[in-house]
């Protein structure tokens, strides 16, 4: 007969940064990329946040693929199917340990702002959900989070935070009937997004990037779901 086995072992984990740690730093972005992107691409879409006050670190998927078959560009992915609550418990751990090296050496008082785009927002949303670590931010940027997961124990974990989901409003894999879905679900779990759209499809797009930084610095409003 066969049995299943497994093994935890080390893992060497590959992230990029824009700005250096030092107590100079007010704001901390923790950015997770989407399905079939690599980080060293992902975090380029950043750079309207270098000011020298702002520190980005944009974590890599644990594993890597080539997209469109064996001669493809290498791109990366957080999780599939397979065991994904091994997967899961990695890459929460892998992010855990980011966030534990870097926070000490910034400014006491840091912003902490937690990015997700497209399958990015699952990964920030289930680490914020198993590690519970400090932030202000959680912005959710053409993704939706997890429907496998009961948030209403945690309503004051999640009311003491700013939430934004933010889209483009040419977005292909964001219909009607899954916005919809989005406000419906939200609602029912007590998770109040303020959301901001723009003029463009399923991308990080660099001025909705800069007007979101000045929304969540308190400059403007958005309208909540």
């Amino acid at each position: 007969m066969f049995h299943p086995h497994k093994i935890t072992v080390p893992k060497t984990a590959h992230f990029h940064t824009i700005g250096l740690p030092s107590k100079r730093i007010r704001r901390l972005w923790i950015v997770c990329h989407g399905y079939g992107q690599l980080a060293k691409n992902f975090i380029r879409r950043f750079d309207v946040l270098d000011d020298g006050q702002t520190l980005v670190i944009a974590p890599e998927g644990l594993s890597r693929f080539y997209w469109g078959g064996f001669t493809g560009e290498p791109v990366a992915s957080w999780m599939t199917k397979e065991n994904r609550l091994d997967e899961i418990a990695d890459y929460c751990n892998y992010l855990q340990t980011l966030y534990n090296q870097y926070l000490p050496q910034l400014a006491d008082d840091v912003e902490i702002t937690l990015l997700g785009f497209s399958q990015g927002c699952a990964t920030q949303v289930r680490w914020a959900m198993q590690n519970f670590p400090h932030f202000h931010h959680l912005v959710l940027w053409a993704g939706m989070p997890p429907d496998d997961l009961d948030y209403t124990p945690y309503t004051d974990f999640f009311t003491s935070k700013k939430l934004y989901f933010v889209y483009g409003t040419a977005d292909p894999f964001l219909t009607e009937e899954r916005l919809q879905w989005a406000a419906d679900f939200t609602k029912k779990q007590k998770l109040n997004f303020e959301v901001m759209t723009f003029g463009g499809k399923h991308e990080v797009d660099r001025e909705a990037l800069r007007e979101l930084s000045g929304k969540i610095s308190g400059k403007n409003q958005l309208r909540r779901i």
